[in-house]
C-alpha cells in the first residue's frame, strides 16, 4: 500500500471523525477504483475514525448529535463498501446477526438507532424492528432471522418491564435453548435490573453495544 493511500484513508477517518458523509462517500470510491480491500477501507479508514469518535465521545469531547453525524457519515461509506465485503472479496462478511428495537409502550428511537448505525457499521447485520415493539413481534422477528443476538432499549421506568416480558416470550420460544444472546440498554437500564430479568448483555450507550457484541463474536 503506497504513501498517497495511507493519507487517503487518514482522510478517510477523519471525514468520520468530523461526520462529512459526502466526503466519506467520495474517498471510498476513489479507494475502491485504485484498488485498494474493501476490509482494509473500512478497517483503516472507517473504523479507525469511528474508534476516535468513540473516545472522544467517552471523554465528552463530543456530544450524541456530532457522534450521530459521525455515524452516519460512516454509514454512508459502509453502504457502498457492503457488497464487496459480503461477496467475500476481501476475506470479509457479517459478523453476527442482532434483531434490534425498542419495547412495547416506548417510542424513543434515537439512542436505538445509534446502536443500530454503529452495529452496521461494524459489519452487523441489524434487524430493526422500530419502536413500540411488542414481546411476540421479537419472538417471530428471531424466529424468521435466527440471529445471534436481540437488542432491546427502553428509555422510560414505565417500560423496562416489557423488557423482562419479552425475555420471558423468548423463553417460552425456546429461542434461548439455542444461543440466543440478550443486550438491553437505555437510561433508566441499570446493569443489576439486567441481570434480575435474565439479559445477558448490559451497555450503557451505544459505543458500548457495539464493543460488547464485538467481543462476543470473538473479533
Amino acid at each position: 500500500m503506497g504513501g498517497v493511500k495511507v493519507a487517503d484513508l487518514e482522510r478517510l477517518a477523519r471525514a468520520v471523525i468530523e461526520g462529512e458523509a459526502a466526503t466519506v462517500k467520495q474517498l471510498v470510491e476513489q479507494a475502491l477504483s485504485e484498488g485498494l480491500a474493501a476490509d482494509t477501507i473500512l478497517q483503516e479508514g472507517l473504523l479507525k475514525g469511528l474508534g476516535v469518535v468513540g473516545e472522544k465521545f467517552g471523554k465528552q469531547e463530543m456530544f450524541l448529535p456530532e457522534v450521530m453525524m459521525s455515524a452516519k457519515a460512516m454509514q454512508a461509506g459502509l453502504e457502498l463498501l457492503r457488497p464487496h465485503l459480503e461477496a467475500g472479496q476481501s476475506g470479509a462478511g457479517l459478523r453476527g446477526k442482532v434483531v434490534l428495537g425498542t419495547v412495547e409502550g416506548d417510542i424513543h428511537d434515537i439512542g436505538k438507532n445509534l446502536v443500530a448505525m454503529m452495529l452496521t457499521a461494524n459489519g452487523f447485520q441489524v434487524i430493526d424492528l422500530g419502536v413500540n415493539v411488542k414481546p411476540e413481534d421479537f419472538v417471530l422477528a428471531c424466529q424468521e432471522h435466527q440471529p445471534q443476538f436481540v437488542g432491546m432499549s427502553a428509555l422510560l421506568n414505565t417500560t423496562m418491564p416489557a423488557m423482562a416480558r419479552t425475555i420471558t416470550a423468548l423463553e417460552a420460544a425456546g429461542l434461548r435453548n439455542g444461543g440466543l444472546q440478550v443486550m438491553v440498554g437505555g437510561a433508566p437500564v441499570t446493569p443489576e435490573f439486567a441481570s434480575r430479568i435474565g439479559a445477558d448483555i448490559y451497555a450503557d450507550d451505544a459505543l458500548e453495544a457495539v464493543r460488547l457484541l464485538r467481543k462476543a463474536v470473538g473479533w
